[in-house]
């Protein structure tokens, strides 16, 4: 049934689907996307689907593809398309990297996004890694069991029954098939993934990451040594995949590639990534590297490279011409085929129907723009400007005169429909974003900046500055806060990691003298390990000697934060500007009267947060079983 006009001009008043959504974010990349218009660019996603087909038939072993385009062209669309197409059909794996926080430890930082890409769910409803692991028991154990069935039913029966001894037993089953594999701690780690109480360490460590010496004795894992940590975490990236690729295709993702940001030896990120693709395309058995960039990148970054044509070669080797996939510009039926998409899917979710699958946009107007031969992201930012009830002919001539004495509603503020799209991602992703400390450091940073002239918590900030330091301690304090007097400098850093890391952090935060404090803070979701004895003594200096704080950090309270971090980081896509970003802060108190804000420029309280999460093993530590026991895993 056909709802009333009135109706869903009601609803398109109130509600507006494109408003917000013109940039590509990983939440979409990996969860609900955007509507996606297959037809678009599918030359572009079609290469890589015929790569995977290539691949698992036999006729090819390792692909490249590169795919150049302008800003807002739809890369990151294409990359998502790819995503949600391989989760369907289960033939391959999505491995994807955005974010090049240190261009000098390039291969710990991709070790970490292999990691990160292989919790996300695939095809089985189960994370990546329970897919392998599952694949590894039945080929070496002759069975036929799902990942579910292993997590729900064996694992904790076999658990139960014998301990760690289960894992060892099955640890060496799976090395007698996998002779080439020469960590076999690789394995290990990979099978306690299907147990629920071990698989977020189980993570943690194959991220490498250190985890406390209960943990890795719980586990029979070794800790990292964190000597050459560039070299260790090329050497297991390239076993993990190897290992997938006996299973499924990884199909390897860079995106996000055009940044600013050079690496010590004067290499930008396309180039350090360019390298590292060079390298793992020589070693990988099999598999497809996807690389997205602007064209000028391609020409004035890659083409440039020592051994260009050797880069080359393996970044675009789909193409005859050694060439990348350029993407096209929409034309008109793009156009009305993509809006008419978007509409659709709103006009499901709330159950309306409207006049016709364009309304309240006309055909005509929306052929008009393909002339043009725009971007996807122009056309959606002029659909969100333009989507409003079409006006009567009386309403063209005569706009309604105002009600007297009634002050009308001032018009939205510009930056309201990023920032609430930013916020359901972050909503939709807050646990795997309490991971990643950088960028709760950077949001904070924002927030403390947009406060510079105000006085909190007794504090009149005059600047938010950077630490200077050497590079053995660059990242370890994220920024210090001065007063106008600098009688305040507090010392502000975001640690969710443990091991040597929380003790290296906190050292340098109990030092006053060297990075020119009056207090140290420390930011932390997660209890410190009472057997961490170094870590522990340094956060009692900070606490009891110091006058240092530690401040409790609640998901609640860096939502919004980070939320309006990203929309200042997108700032140049979303076409508003930094004062437009302030001045909303600002009206929002979104940083004044943020708790945690408001919590580190307050007077220390000398005592540890209550309202921490415990980083315990979730477990007993299991008791050893005698050697002459056999443990039988009869499936």
């Amino acid at each position: 049934m056909i709802a009333t006009t009135s109706t869903i001009n009601e609803l398109i008043t109130n509600q507006n689907p494109f408003a917000g959504h013109i940039v590509v974010r990983p939440q979409q990349i990996w969860g609900k996307s955007y509507p996606d218009v297959s037809s678009i660019n599918s030359h572009a996603s079609n290469a890589v689907f015929d790569a995977v087909e290539q691949i698992r038939k036999g006729k090819r072993e390792t692909v490249g593809i590169t795919i150049t385009a302008e800003k807002g062209l739809g890369k990151s669309h294409i990359i998502s398309r790819v995503r949600h197409r391989l989760e369907t059909e289960g033939h391959a794996l999505f491995i994807y990297m955005g974010k090049y926080d240190s261009l000098n430890q390039i291969k710990y930082q991709f070790l970490q996004a292999v990691a990160s890409s292989l919790r996300a769910f695939g095809s089985q409803k189960v994370m990546q890694w329970q897919e392998i692991a599952a694949a590894l028991i039945n080929e070496a154990k002759n069975c036929n069991y799902t990942p579910q069935q292993y997590i729900s039913n064996i694992y904790p029966n076999w658990l139960s029954k014998y301990s760690t001894k289960t894992i060892d037993s099955l640890t060496d089953s799976v090395l007698k098939i996998k002779p080439d594999i020469a960590n076999p701690y690789i394995i290990r780690a990979i099978l306690w993934t299907l147990s629920t109480a071990h698989a977020h360490y189980a993570n943690y460590w194959l991220s490498g990451l250190e985890i406390t010496q209960t943990e890795a004795n719980a586990l029979g894992l070794p800790n990292y040594k964190n000597d050459d940590r560039e070299a260790e975490a090329l050497t297991n990236v390239r076993q993990i995949l190897d290992i997938i690729s006996h299973y499924r295709v990884p199909v390897i993702c860079f995106d996000e590639l055009d940044i600013a940001e050079i690496s010590d030896t004067g290499f930008t990120a396309a180039q350090v990534i360019a390298n590292l693709v060079k390298d793992l395309y020589n070693n990988l058995k099999k598999g497809i590297f996807l690389l997205a960039m602007y064209p000028e990148t391609w020409n004035e970054q890659i083409r440039t490279l020592p051994q260009t044509e050797a880069v080359v070669d393996r970044l675009a080797s789909e193409q005859a011409d050694r060439q990348p996939i350029a993407l096209k510009y929409l034309n008109s039926d793009d156009i009305v085929i993509l809006v008419s998409q978007w509409l659709q899917d709103f006009y499901q979710e709330h159950k309306q129907t409207p006049p016709d699958s364009l309304y309240p946009f006309h055909e005509t107007k929306l052929r008009e723009l393909g002339k043009s031969k725009p971007t996807v992201r122009s056309v959606l930012k002029w659909c969100a400007d333009n989507f409003a009830p079409p006006l009567t002919s009386d309403e063209k001539i005569l706009p309604p005169p105002p009600t007297p004495g009634v002050i009308p509603p001032p018009p939205p503020h510009p930056v309201k429909p990023y920032f609430n799209s930013e916020l359901a991602n972050v909503e939709a992703s807050i646990d795997s974003l309490m991971e990643e400390q950088e960028t709760m450091g950077n949001a904070l940073w924002l927030a403390f900046n947009s406060l510079i002239g105000e006085t909190v918590e007794g504090v009149t900030i005059k600047d938010i500055e950077e630490i200077e330091a050497s590079a053995a301690d660059d990242g370890y304090i994220d920024f210090r806060i001065v007063d106008k007097d600098r009688k305040v400098r507090i010392g502000v850093t975001v640690v969710q990691q443990d091991g040597k890391f929380i003790g290296a952090a906190l050292n340098r935060l109990i030092d006053y003298r060297r990075f020119d404090l009056t207090r140290g803070c420390l930011v932390r979701s997660k209890k410190i390990n009472p057997g961490a004895g170094l870590a522990r003594e340094r956060l009692r200096i900070l606490l009891k000697e110091k006058g240092g704080e530690w401040v409790g950090l609640q998901s609640q309270d860096i939502k919004p934060l980070l939320a309006i971090y990203f929309v200042w980081y997108n700032r140049d896509s979303y076409q508003v500007t930094e004062e437009q970003i302030f001045d909303f802060i600002e009206q929002k108190q979104l940083a004044i009267n943020n708790p945690l804000i408001r919590e580190i420029l307050s007077d220390p309280s000398g005592q540890e947060p209550t309202n921490l999460t415990d980083d315990e093993l979730p477990i007993r530590i299991p008791q050893s079983v005698t050697t002459t026991d056999y443990v039988e895993l009869n499936l």
